[in-house]
């Protein structure tokens, strides 16, 4: 069982970059797939990004050029590379961790494309 922590959200103007991570606790991070996700109020979660411990990513083509996620097994860390972010890019995003069946969902941080 991994219990994945967000961090790296805040505020940035439009056109901006921003990274954020994900710590996992817990044992055989590898065997996770991870991945990011973003909720925005009112909307359903949508998936950004996922990759697993091959390194494959996959992502849909609606997210893919901004939005460039990474792992590094040795820290057990994802992150999540964004950028030229737009005002519609705001929403609390999300990272999980799934095995099988099991899916474990952190606390999200939010991100917030502004000016």
């Amino acid at each position: 069982q991994v219990q994945p922590v967000e961090s790296g959200g805040g505020l940035v103007q439009p056109g901006g970059s921003l990274k954020l991570s994900c710590a996992a606790s817990g044992s055989s991070f590898r065997l996770y797939f991870m991945a990011w996700y973003r909720q925005a109020p009112g909307l359903e979660r949508q998936f950004i990004a996922g990759i697993d411990g091959h390194g494959r990513t996959t992502s849909p083509d609606s997210m893919t050029g901004r939005f460039t996620i990474s792992r590094d097994d040795a820290k057990n860390t994802v992150t999540l590379q964004m950028n030229n972010l737009k005002p519609e890019d705001t929403a609390v995003y999300l990272c999980s961790a799934r095995l099988g069946t099991q899916t474990y969902w952190g606390q999200g941080t939010q991100v917030t494309v502004s000016s």
